[in-house]
């Protein structure tokens, strides 16, 4: 599995999928297919969980917040936004 990628290992799944519901696979190629796939399982959720290991790395959900926030930077999660101004009657 040195060449798969997740993509190619979820076509695979399904192929797999496909052919375990056919009906049509015996015995032998059965537990076989089935060997395949927890393989390839296995392979989809370690590449789901680096991307998701990539993602907390970068904040994306900081950054999200900054640009929402209209060019203000938003406050690093260990700091506390600055109080509110006080309104001050004219």
């Amino acid at each position: 599995m040195s060449d798969m990628t997740y993509e190619s290992a979820t076509a695979r799944l399904e192929e797999i999928i496909h052919r375990l519901d056919s009906g049509e696979a015996q015995l032998r190629e059965t537990l076989e297919l089935c060997e395949e796939a927890k393989g390839l399982i296995k392979f989809c959720a370690d590449e789901l969980a680096a991307v998701d290991e990539g993602l907390k790395e970068l904040k994306l959900e900081d950054l999200a917040a900054s640009l929402g926030a209209q060019g203000t930077p938003a406050p690093a999660q260990d700091e506390e936004p600055p109080p509110p101004e006080p309104d001050v009657p004219f």
